[in-house]
């Protein structure tokens, strides 16, 4: 018997979880690799609770959310559907009046809560940790657990109502156009906007070009990526750029390069990732592409809506141009979310686990700081106040060990109960109409067109054909061995992978969908991107020569 749950509760029993539901999903996405405890414990009751409080709050007809489970480090779900045609009914009318916040003013309804967030942030950020009280810093802790529930609450509620819209307006499309959101039509109607993670990617052009008009090129450029830092501190000039540099960090470096773990530093804590983005732009060398990439979709994506609105009869148009404005959203907010909820409420989460992690260690109840990550809140809370009293190494070492166990083995993608098969799983998904799970987690299966003669089939999230020397990334780490013209290969992608984008060849992700990180930077970037081929990483390798036909869906490895 376990002693000690890494997620009391809500840990996937086989026995009585199957029974609740046939089919449980892994998040690929989020928990690949496995999570440690304590953001395991953050992310499934927190992510839960939010997916939850955002279909209910806008009543959605056909689903109540999702239900979560951690297992090995694995994040589980399976959706909660509405089984009643009636209450479908009655969900659906009060969803017409939820939905209109959104169809009203989105700007100012997405703004208000990005201004809520920071100010939730600045109130944590206030507190010394290393000069605060034992009784500061739990409550330190405390409110960072407030913060992360209702970060996920508004985190749903807007990508519920953003991405439902969406859905909605692929439904006419496909209907009314007879295309769906992996038709180049499609693509460009909902591409060549600007959005806060591109802001910042440009921000750090902006320094590679202060680096090189200052003489500081060479520190990047002959430097291997844990050099610069030192390199730069030990020149005055260096000095100077890493003071500008560290307060732009200090607004807007409050991310890891691992958007869902607390196991990594912040750019504030340890600025190298953003030194060596600075880097991956001197080598470049030229303007910021994306300005050029975004005046050429924006051309494209005027002359399509006046292409598809030709085609739209009056007394439909009026919605079918609601729900196009909202479904040109969905790409902004995918990107701003994860810069203003996500990435920005995960480093406060480990700020905290670290400040009380550093007195913990002072009073002798743990080795490390970042042990915290293997205790879960109610240890925390129960060391808190003296932890002079209290040994934590026994629930840490076990854990750990734990841990370093999943991380060696590969959690199943779905677990079925007995008799229930993959296509049934998949008519779940298509019934729910849930668009987080259609367009975000799962995405739309591969059609294997055996005429293609392809190694890899895949969907089309980002249109274009390239060829080129294949870099198979399987860890944020090695995003500084990506040179330009190759074709990224990984498992998934998320915004700390955004600037190598403005000069790779294209993209090709084990696990991803029209919504996902890959395909709508993809989009802006002008390059083609080949999702859910699942095993891309694992078959591809590092310079071998491949062609990624994401139009046909297709990968063909040319060097075998």
């Amino acid at each position: 018997m376990k002693v000690y749950d890494a997620v009391p509760g809500l840990e996937f029993d086989a026995e009585r979880d199957l029974e609740q539901s046939p089919a449980w999903f892994l998040d690929g996405t989020h928990s690949v690799p496995p999570w440690t405890p304590m953001f395991g414990w953050f992310w499934i009751n927190f992510c839960r609770h939010g997916m939850q409080y955002g279909a209910e709050k806008l009543s959605l007809p056909t689903v109540k959310g999702w239900d979560w489970r951690f297992k090995d480090g694995g994040g589980y779900l399976t959706l909660l559907l509405v089984k009643s045609e009636a209450e479908k009914a009655e969900r659906e009318t009060r969803f017409r009046e939820a939905i209109r916040p959104f169809v009203v003013d989105y700007d100012g309804l997405w703004q208000g809560f990005v201004e809520e967030m920071l100010g939730l942030y600045a109130g944590l950020k206030k507190l010394d940790l290393d000069q605060a009280t034992n009784i500061e810093l739990l409550d330190n802790f405390e409110q960072t657990i407030n913060v992360s529930r209702r970060m996920w609450e508004i985190h749903m509620y807007m990508m519920y109502g953003t991405y439902t819209a969406y859905i909605l307006f692929e439904n006419m499309c496909r209907e009314l156009v007879g295309i769906d959101d992996t038709h180049p039509t499609f693509h460009q109607l909902i591409s060549g906007f600007d959005n806060k993670v591109l802001q910042v990617d440009k921000r750090i052009w902006e320094f590679s070009r202060e680096a090189a008009t200052s003489g500081l090129a060479p520190l990047f450029l002959d430097n291997e990526p844990d050099a610069i830092l030192p390199a730069l501190e030990a020149d005055a000039k260096g000095r100077e750029f890493l003071a500008t540099f560290r307060a732009f960090l200090n607004e807007d470096g409050w991310r890891m390069q691992r958007m869902s773990e607390i196991n990594l530093p912040t750019w504030v804590e340890d600025p190298t990732p953003a030194l060596v983005n600075v880097k991956q732009f001197l080598h470049k060398g030229g303007d910021f592409s994306l300005d050029q990439e975004r005046a050429k979709a924006t051309t494209a994506r005027l002359a399509a809506e006046t292409e598809v609105l030709a085609k739209i009869s009056p007394e439909q148009k009026g919605w079918f141009t609601t729900l196009l404005r909202l479904a040109q959203k969905s790409g902004v907010f995918s990107e701003e979310h994860d810069h203003y909820l996500d990435l920005y409420t995960h480093a406060m989460i480990r700020r905290s686990c670290l400040g009380l992690g550093r007195r913990f260690v002072a009073a002798g109840a743990i080795d490390d700081a970042e042990d915290t990550f293997f205790l879960m809140p109610d240890e925390m809370r129960k060391a808190g106040l003296a932890p002079d009293q209290f040994n934590l190494r026994p629930v840490v070492e076990r854990r750990r060990r734990e841990w370093q166990g999943w991380c060696e083995k590969e959690n199943p993608p779905v677990i079925l109960k007995d008799g229930f098969d993959m296509d049934q799983a998949m008519g779940v998904l298509v019934q729910s109409n849930d668009p987080i799970a259609l367009k975000v987690v799962v995405g739309s299966m591969p059609v294997v067109r055996p005429e293609l003669k392809a190694d890899l089939h895949g969907t089309c999230g980002s249109p274009g054909v390239i060829e080129g020397p294949a870099r198979v990334i399987l860890s944020e780490e090695n995003l500084s061995e990506v040179l330009p013209g190759e074709i990224l290969v990984a498992a998934t992608t998320s915004p700390s992978w955004t600037p190598v984008f403005s000069f790779i060849g294209g993209v090709v992700v084990d696990r991803g969908a029209s919504l996902s990180h890959a395909a709508i930077v993809g989009r802006e970037y002008g390059i083609p991107v080949l999702m859910n081929v699942f095993t891309g990483t694992q078959q591809i390798k590092t310079g071998q020569r491949i062609r990624l036909d994401a139009n046909m869906g297709a990968l063909y490895i040319l060097d075998k």
